[in-house]
């Protein structure tokens, strides 16, 4: 027999006790990954969920399907995405940002949904507790707007003599940049300190606010956070390089690309949470009954070579206490 009718005949051989093997088998789970932005700059964190996944003991394209759809901060797509998870009976959905969360519970109140935000789950209904969550939602809550007042304060121990802080925030972020300003607001008063607040919610209001800090001469910025930010990342630390304005950001990826520091909740540990909570669920453990956890790891990132292009000489307090310091 030539190799060419063994291969054929094994072949032929081999179609029924596949179809068999596989019937017996049951079929993977699928895990829908929904986020408003898109995989750019998440690379880290994305292998952070994935080890929380392994840790529950899901390992993707072996034991668990993911199927991953972004929105590319295009909001207004997310609601058809989460319907696109439902129609295809997902087992969960992971949902990163408070938007996405709000789209995916508004698509099914069933499928198990597990969230990662900034912004508070109680406050924005998406919960009932934080210790009970109840309903088919529970996640990862880290710390953005909270955070306010120990970013102001790093940044003026970078800055000791600045006492005109511009602060550039996003309307379109709703609760988030409200509880931010609050924060700035209450920090400011009590070291004494000026705020000049600029909203910019489209890359041409990025350019303008810059633009202003011209007439106004802010000696230090502080950078508000939120999704559209964070695509726009590039943009806005370019323009403080260009202006030379020391800023502050609360998210490591401005400092990755050149932003001066970074204070906020480790978004890597962030995302292996998610993971975590995922399997757990993929295990039989419902929403209902796991509480939201509140992320307890923030990283200090400083761009040194920022802070020699800008002039400033990083204390050794500030040096030592930085999770990174990128040379």
């Amino acid at each position: 027999m030539s190799t060419r009718r063994e291969f054929v005949t094994l072949l032929g051989g081999a179609t029924a006790w596949p179809l068999a093997a596989r019937a017996q088998q049951p079929a993977m789970p699928v895990i829908g990954f929904l986020h408003n932005q898109s995989l750019d700059g998440f690379a880290e964190p994305l292998r952070g969920f994935h080890r929380g996944l392994k840790e529950a003991g899901f390992v993707e394209g072996e034991t668990v399907t993911i199927e991953y759809r972004f929105a590319d901060n295009q909001l207004d797509r997310l609601p058809a995405l989460a319907a696109e998870f439902v129609r295809r009976r997902v087992a969960v959905i992971v949902a990163f940002g408070s938007p996405t969360a709000s789209a995916a519970r508004a698509a099914t109140t069933t499928i198990p949904i597990v969230f990662n935000m900034g912004d508070d789950p109680v406050r924005i209904g998406l919960v009932a507790s934080v210790a009970r969550p109840g309903g088919n939602l529970t996640g990862i809550n880290f710390f953005t707007g909270e955070l306010a007042a120990k970013r102001l304060g790093l940044l003026r121990e970078l800055v000791p003599g600045a006492t005109r802080i511009a602060v550039l925030l996003n309307p379109s972020a709703g609760p988030t940049s409200e509880a931010t300003l609050r924060d700035v607001e209450a920090a400011a008063r009590a070291k004494e300190l000026q705020i000049l607040v600029h909203n910019a919610e489209t890359s041409r209001e990025i350019n303008a606010a810059f633009t202003s800090f011209i007439r106004e001469r802010p000696d230090v910025l502080f950078v508000g956070p939120g999704a559209f930010y964070y695509a726009r990342r590039v943009q806005i630390t370019q323009l403080a390089a260009r202006h030379a304005i020391p800023a502050t950001y609360a998210g490591r990826q401005f400092a990755e690309v050149g932003g001066l520091m970074s204070y906020g909740a480790n978004v890597t540990d962030a995302w292996r949470q998610v993971g975590s909570y995922a399997g757990r669920i993929l295990k039989g453990a419902k929403p209902a009954d796991l509480p939201v956890v509140q992320s307890t790891k923030f990283e200090l990132v400083i761009n040194a070579e920022t802070a020699t292009m800008l002039g400033l000489t990083v204390p050794a307090s500030l040096l030592a206490s930085a999770d990174e310091v990128i040379e």
